[in-house]
């Protein structure tokens, strides 16, 4: 229970972050210095607890690696889309009165947006954070953090910037984005945390 508890805190923590920091006007580097931050913080706040996902698809590429058992998935994702939820509502109560912009995607680039950083993103986790190689080491969450940071600066204006579903969840419920763009997201991010668990593993056959 209590690494479920760790993942909905902190995705509770990064979907806040991203809420308050976007809806608040921020522009240029603090939206994305924020974000990463937020997320490698809590990463090294949970990591010995539940291996810091704060991502369904981060889950599903840990999973494919042999690194999460099947039957933590399942909850695992609960946890994430919950902690997102309730990030989203504390987000309106603390910015009421914000002016949300709809992003308004192209989907093609959104899509390829989307699926390229979380492979990314995924690769990063499952290298830093799984491979016995670099066991132990203390630099994991600075590494995850800033790779979502590096994804922001580099394609938030195309897709949003979420490489997690749970986070798209959030930014859905806070009116950033259209519940019909929804899919972009479950697809590319799904699609390419899968992606990189595969490369993991072609990469690294001896790495069980």
């Amino acid at each position: 229970m209590n690494r479920y508890i760790a993942e909905f805190i902190g995705t509770f923590f990064l979907v806040l972050t991203i809420g308050c920091t976007v809806l608040a006007g921020g522009k240029g580097i603090i939206p994305p210095l924020a974000i990463g931050s937020a997320l490698m913080v809590m990463v090294y706040a949970a990591g010995h607890l539940s291996g810091a996902h704060f991502n369904p698809a981060v889950t599903i590429a840990v999973w494919i690696r042999g690194r999460c058992k099947t039957v933590d998935v399942g909850p695992y994702i609960a946890a994430q889309i919950a902690g997102a939820a309730v990030g989203a509502v504390a987000t309106a109560f603390l910015r009421p009165d914000a002016v949300v912009d709809v992003m308004v995607p192209n989907v093609p680039r959104a899509l390829a947006a989307e699926a390229l950083f979380t492979f990314a993103l995924a690769y990063v986790v499952l290298n830093v954070a799984t491979a016995k190689a670099n066991a132990g080491n203390s630099f994991y969450g600075l590494a995850i953090g800033f790779t979502v940071l590096t994804g922001a600066f580099a394609v938030g204006d195309i897709s949003g910037g979420a490489f997690n579903p749970a986070v798209a969840v959030g930014i859905t419920m806070m009116g950033l984005s259209a519940w019909a763009n929804i899919w972009i997201y479950l697809v590319a991010c799904f699609g390419g945390a899968a992606a990189a668990a595969v490369v993991f593993k072609l990469l690294n056959p001896a790495d069980k």
